[in-house]
C-alpha cells in the first residue's frame, strides 16, 4: 500500500493534480479561518462553548453547522457558508428537473442543456448566499434570537453597514469556494465539492482526538472520566461501522441485461450479456441532509413559544406542551427526536428515488437498444419490474442508512460521548468521508493502471460511487 502511494508521485500528471488539489484545499481552509469584520469572535466562541457545556449533549443545529463548516462557526469566519449554498442550489435544481418539463428538456439537450442548468444553479447560489448571509448578520445583531441574551457580539456601531459588509464578505467567500471546487474537479484529483466537504469534516478530527485523550487518559489538568477499555471497544466498533458503511456505499443489485443480435455495417453485433447495477444506497447522504434541518428548525421555533407559568389556562397549557415537544424534538437523545428523525430519513430515501429514478425512461432506452431483462416483457412490464425491484433495494438501503445515521445520536445521547467524537462513528460525516475517499482512490487508481503500476488492491478494483 505504501509503495502504491509512492508510485502516485512518479507519474507527472498525477503528481501535479495532487499538488494542485492540496494547494486549493489549503486556500479553502484558510478562508474558513478569517473572521468576519466587525464580529467579536472570541466572545462568540466563549458563549458557544458555554452553551455546549450547559446543554451537556451535542448533535444540535449548532454542532451540525460547526462540523460541516470545518469549525468556521466558532470564529464566525467569512467562509462560514462554505460550499453549502451551491449544494443547496444543486439539490433544488435537481428536484425541479423532475417536476418542470422545461428543465427536463434541458437535460435531454446534452452538453448545451447541462451548461444552462449549471448557469441557473450558479444564479440560484448567489441568491441563497445573499439570503443566508443577511439572515446571519441579523442574528448576530440580535444575539437574543440565537439564545445569547445580553451579549454583544457585533463591535461596529452601524447595523446597516455591518449587514452589508457581512453579506458581501460571506457571499464572495462562498462563491470563491465554489470556483475553487470547480478548479479541483478540472485540474486536481477527485470531485472538488465533495473533497471540500470531507476536508471540513475531517478538520475536526484533531479536536475529537484531544477530547478522547482527555476522556480516557486525562489532559491539561482534567482527570480521566472513563475506562480506557471503553476506548478499545469503541475503536473496534468504529472499525465495524466503517466496514458496514463501505458495504452500504459500494453495494449494488445486479439486474441481468441481454441484447439481441443485430446487423451493423455488414457484420453482426449483440447477444451480449451484461447487467444493470442498482445501487443499494442510491440516495447517498441526501435523506440525512434533508431530515436534520427539517427537525431542528421547527424544534427551535416550537421551543421558543412564549409561556407564562403564572397563568393557568387551557391556552397556556397547550403552549407549554408545544414548548416541551419542541425541546424533545431538539434533544438528540430524546425518543421523540430519534423516531421522527428515522421516519424522515426513510421518507426522503423513497422520495429521492421516486424523483430521480425513472424506470419508464430506462425501459424505453433498453427497448431502443434492443436489450431486455430476461423473463420480462419489454416496455411497461420492464418498467414495473425495475420500479418494484428498486423499491425493495431502497428499503434495504434506507434501513442501513437509518442505522448509520442514528449511531452518533445514540452514542452521544445514551453513552454521553462528546459529539465531536460521536460524529465520526456514523451519520453524514462517515458517509461523506467513506464515499469521497473511495471516489478519489478510484481516480488515482485509474492513473496508476494506465501507467502499468499496481492499483490499491491486489485483487479486483475499486468501484466508483456512481
Amino acid at each position: 500500500m505504501l509503495s502504491t502511494f509512492a508510485n502516485t508521485f512518479k507519474i507527472p500528471e498525477l503528481r501535479k493534480r495532487i499538488l494542485v488539489t492540496l494547494g486549493l484545499i489549503f486556500i479553502c481552509r484558510l478562508i474558513s479561518k478569517i473572521p468576519t469584520p466587525g464580529v467579536d469572535f472570541m466572545r462568540l466562541q466563549a458563549e458557544l462553548d458555554r452553551i455546549r457545556e450547559q446543554a451537556g449533549a451535542g448533535g444540535g443545529m449548532m454542532d451540525w453547522f460547526n462540523v460541516f463548516s470545518g469549525g468556521a462557526l466558532d470564529q464566525c469566519a467569512i467562509g462560514f457558508l462554505s460550499i453549502w449554498p451551491y449544494i443547496s442550489a444543486s439539490i433544488i435544481v435537481q428536484l425541479l428537473t423532475a417536476v418542470l418539463p422545461q428543465l427536463e428538456r434541458l437535460v435531454r439537450e446534452g452538453e448545451s442543456g447541462k451548461a444552462k442548468l449549471s448557469q441557473y444553479t450558479r444564479y440560484l447560489t448567489i441568491g441563497i448566499c445573499v439570503f443566508q448571509a443577511a439572515a446571519l448578520s441579523t442574528a448576530l445583531l440580535n444575539p437574543a434570537s440565537i439564545g445569547l441574551p445580553g451579549v454583544t457580539i457585533v463591535t461596529t456601531s452601524s447595523p446597516l453597514t455591518f449587514t452589508i459588509l457581512t453579506t458581501i464578505c460571506m457571499t464572495t467567500a462562498s462563491l470563491f469556494v465554489m470556483w475553487l471546487a470547480d478548479q479541483i474537479t478540472q485540474r486536481g484529483i477527485g470531485n472538488g465539492t465533495s473533497l471540500i466537504i470531507m476536508i471540513n469534516i475531517t478538520s475536526r478530527l484533531p479536536v475529537a482526538i484531544i477530547e478522547a485523550w482527555q476522556r480516557y487518559f486525562g489532559f491539561r489538568g482534567v482527570e480521566a472520566s472513563s475506562n480506557p477499555v471503553e476506548l478499545v471497544l469503541l475503536l473496534l466498533f468504529g472499525f465495524a461501522v466503517v466496514m458496514g458503511t463501505v458495504m452500504l456505499t459500494q453495494g449494488v443489485r445486479k439486474v441481468p441485461i441481454h441484447s439481441t443480435r443485430r446487423s451493423v455495417g455488414g457484420g453482426s453485433a449483440g447477444m451480449q450479456q451484461t447487467y444493470m447495477p442498482l445501487r443499494v444506497n442510491y440516495t447517498g447522504v441526501m435523506p440525512i441532509i434533508f431530515a436534520g434541518p427539517l427537525i431542528q428548525f421547527p424544534a427551535a421555533l416550537l421551543k421558543r413559544v412564549p409561556v407564562n407559568p403564572d397563568v393557568h389556562s387551557a391556552t397556556n397549557t397547550v403552549l407549554a406542551w408545544i414548548q416541551w415537544f419542541g425541546g424533545q424534538m431538539e434533544s438528540p437523545q430524546s425518543p421523540i427526536h430519534l423516531v421522527l428523525y428515522g421516519i424522515l430519513i426513510m421518507f426522503f430515501a423513497f422520495f429521492w428515488v421516486a424523483t430521480q429514478f425513472n424506470a419508464m425512461q430506462i425501459s424505453d432506452n433498453l427497448k431502443r437498444d434492443s436489450s431486455y431483462v430476461p423473463g420480462i416483457r419489454p416496455g411497461r412490464a420492464t418498467a414495473e419490474y425495475l420500479d418494484a425491484l428498486m423499491t425493495r433495494v431502497t428499503l434495504i438501503g434506507g434501513t442501513g442508512l437509518l442505522v448509520v445515521a442514528l449511531l452518533p445520536q445514540i452514542l452521544n445521547g445514551w453513552m454521553r460521548i462528546p459529539w465531536e467524537m460521536a460524529s465520526f462513528f456514523g451519520g453524514t460525516s462517515l458517509l461523506i468521508i467513506v464515499g469521497v475517499a473511495l471516489d478519489t482512490l478510484r481516480q488515482m487508481e485509474s492513473f496508476l493502471l494506465m501507467r502499468n503500476y499496481d492499483g490499491f488492491l491486489k485483487h479486483g478494483r475499486l468501484r466508483g460511487r456512481r
